[in-house]
């Protein structure tokens, strides 16, 4: 498998002992990328400063000449709307990164599933692992519909551009294997499938959970803790992960998202030492 570097694991925005610093130019993280041995870079939409034409064909160019190819593009949204204005807002979304990983030439834009967003505290939704309760009025049918018909309409946009939509397990509606696979699997599109974060199963069995997924995998990113995590430290077997995606023939890219209190410059180097011993196993 293909090592990659998530653009989240050198500046984790809000948190990290790297946060006071500035975020890096995109430029100076694919140099990083391909200074550390990998081949591919993720992107978070958050972190681009510019969806310009000429600023991404200039990222494209910077990557070509370091070696270096985009797996992904992160959208940062979320279809569990009240309103058909606000979900149609949120599809907006999607359809620019969409058209940006196309510019690119990046395979991938990573999307969510949604959530209510009535726990506002985020350490409390962490330690609520993930669950809330509705909008007062509503219900969960609700949002599993907005989610279906929110995605229908991105992946008319997907298939025109020729780009996967890789559904994270992330929260709220895709904080399991089951919901993740309810919506690909409903969907049943070739331009929707999982991008799986092996740190992102909160309960059961994480291993049966990534078992569950592997079949619609097109990215996977592997979490990693130098120094403790930031918001939960898990121990994870990679070998045994790694054993389950061979199992299901899966052959793309390993991501490392660096989730550890380290600082990018001591844990990023760490964690791939990791993820090479479990490559090598």
């Amino acid at each position: 498998m293909e090592l990659g570097i998530s653009s989240y694991s050198f500046h984790r925005l809000s948190k990290g002992p790297e946060c006071n610093e500035p975020i890096p130019a995109i430029e100076t993280m694919i140099d990083r990328t391909a200074a550390l041995g990998c081949t591919g870079f993720e992107v978070l939409g958050v972190h681009m400063p510019s969806t310009d034409r000429a600023y991404l064909n200039g990222l494209k160019l910077h990557a070509l000449h370091a070696g270096v190819h985009f797996l992904s593009v992160s959208a940062h949204h979320d279809f569990v709307k009240t309103t058909a204005e606000a979900r149609h807002e949120q599809v907006g979304i999607v359809n620019k990164y969409i058209e940006v990983a196309a510019q690119v030439g990046a395979p991938v834009v990573r999307v969510f599933g949604g959530r209510w967003r009535t726990v506002t505290d985020f350490s409390e939704y962490m330690a609520r692992r993930g669950h809330e309760p509705p909008v007062p009025g509503y219900t969960e049918d609700d949002a599993w519909g907005w989610i279906f018909e929110s995605f229908a309409d991105c992946l008319k946009t997907a298939e025109r551009e020729g780009v996967v939509l890789a559904l994270e397990n992330h929260w709220g509606f895709t904080a399991s294997a089951a919901g993740t696979c309810r919506i690909i699997e409903t969907l049943n599109s070739p331009w929707l499938k999982a991008m799986i974060d092996t740190g992102n199963f909160l309960e059961g069995d994480l291993y049966a959970e990534i078992e569950q997924m592997a079949p619609h995998a097109v990215l996977v990113q592997a979490k990693a803790y130098p120094g403790g995590g930031l918001y939960y430290t898990l121990d994870l077997d990679y070998p045994r992960i790694l054993d389950i995606f061979r199992r299901h023939g899966y052959r793309g890219a390993l991501s490392l998202e660096m989730e550890g209190n380290a600082h990018p410059d001591q844990g990023v180097p760490e964690a791939l030492a990791m993820l090479r011993a479990a490559l090598a196993h």
